[in-house]
């Protein structure tokens, strides 16, 4: 059953329309991620969903029910904001207990479920500090316990990891995570960062423009996006991209760009040779070795002795970023400059020539309309 639908649900501010024809079902129990960049859309539907931002048109349903003009009081779900939402002057316990207080909930249920989201968050000796002693992670414990008290149908996150340090960040991302597994409860988080996302969700929906781009497991998104904006999206660092054209010589297919020119596996129906197209590859696909080239400041792609036919790049590095076990290598290609992932203990140094090998099973082929290239399938078999 799904927890919560949207059934062709559109938003408009004035006369521009932000959400359009939104149609979503969460499953319940499901850590469902709403990612985007700014203005895609994500926090409007979030708001919309919790009743703070009014439909356009079409439906929204928790549990089977109608809750599109409800107000946020009746739609039994939980919001945990990106500023926390804390009450200064009062104790962790007050701000845990005040939405049950003034629903009026027994007094000995409000002190069960405040002890009960207390010990599950690691708050217990917090419970009579005030928001101004609190780190910033311990005040986002509490705006998750002040939801989990009120047992939902359905938490709500909007961006709450924004305002933390990168260490914290990833320390929040374990719980969150951990927390949503134990209680089950239907969760819709929403982000900008794709980390958070992949690391997370059950599920995510990547948009943009306030438009669904594609829905699918993190793994999914990452080993199969539907077109570029997804592609380069999912995926840290960021995907490489290769503009250029397909040509079939001697029964087989190649790429060709400026600088670079690739074998792929099998053929397409779709494309012809005078269509632009775009040739996508993640960096740590990239197997790069240093070769010895004559620095003659300018790289051809000049056959390199030991590499496969067509299956290489040749290059220049020009920064090498140290990262620990892994290094980033950003070489250029012709007019192109790309990034490879390098776990090697001694990476290329800064100004040596490489070869960088293309598996064409890790190949994606993007139209001119940045949709992913229906023989994409015959390329990987």
């Amino acid at each position: 059953m799904p927890s919560v639908n949207f059934e062709h649900v559109t938003k408009r501010f004035g006369d521009a329309t932000v959400i359009e024809d939104f149609d979503l079902e969460v499953a319940d129990g499901e850590l469902l991620v709403l990612v985007g960049g700014s203005g895609s859309g994500k926090s409007t539907i979030l708001r919309m969903l919790a009743g703070l931002e009014t439909v356009t048109s079409g439906k929204i349903l928790i549990d089977g029910r109608d809750v599109t003009d409800l107000p946020p009081r009746d739609r039994d779900v939980a919001m945990v904001f990106q500023d926390y939402g804390l009450y200064p002057h009062m104790t962790v316990r007050e701000n845990l207990s005040l939405g049950l207080r003034l629903r009026k909930i027994p007094r000995e249920e409000i002190d069960r479920r405040v002890a009960w989201a207390g010990a599950i968050l690691g708050l217990e000796p917090l419970l009579d500090r005030k928001p101004k002693a609190l780190s910033g992670g311990q005040r986002q414990r509490v705006a998750m316990g002040r939801a989990m008290v009120r047992e939902p149908k359905v938490f709500l996150f909007d961006e709450p990891l924004s305002n933390l340090d990168a260490a914290l960040r990833a320390q929040m991302r374990i719980e969150i995570g951990g927390l949503q597994r134990r209680l089950k409860t239907t969760t819709v988080y929403v982000t900008h960062d794709q980390v958070e996302a992949m690391t997370l969700g059950d599920r995510i929906v990547v948009l943009a423009d306030g438009r669904i781009q594609q829905i699918g497991r993190p793994i999914d998104l990452y080993q199969n996006p539907v077109n570029r904006f997804v592609a380069g999206f999912i995926g840290t660092p960021a995907m490489n991209f290769l503009q250029g054209t397909l040509a079939s010589e001697g029964g087989r297919l190649y790429f060709s760009a400026e600088g670079a020119r690739l074998k792929l596996r099998g053929g397409t129906a779709s494309v012809t040779s005078s269509e632009p197209v775009t040739l996508g590859v993640r960096p740590e696909d990239l197997r790069v070795h240093t070769i010895d080239l004559p620095t003659t400041g300018v790289l051809d792609h000049s056959p390199i002795p030991g590499a496969s036919d067509g299956d290489t790049l040749t290059g220049r590095v020009l920064l090498v970023e140290r990262l620990g076990g892994t290094s980033h290598v950003h070489f250029q290609v012709g007019p192109h400059r790309l990034l490879a992932s390098v776990t090697s203990d001694s990476p290329p140094e800064l100004g040596t020539n490489i070869t960088a090998r293309v598996p064409a099973a890790r190949v994606h082929l993007f139209g001119g309309d940045g949709r992913v290239i229906g023989q994409s399938s015959s390329l990987r078999s």
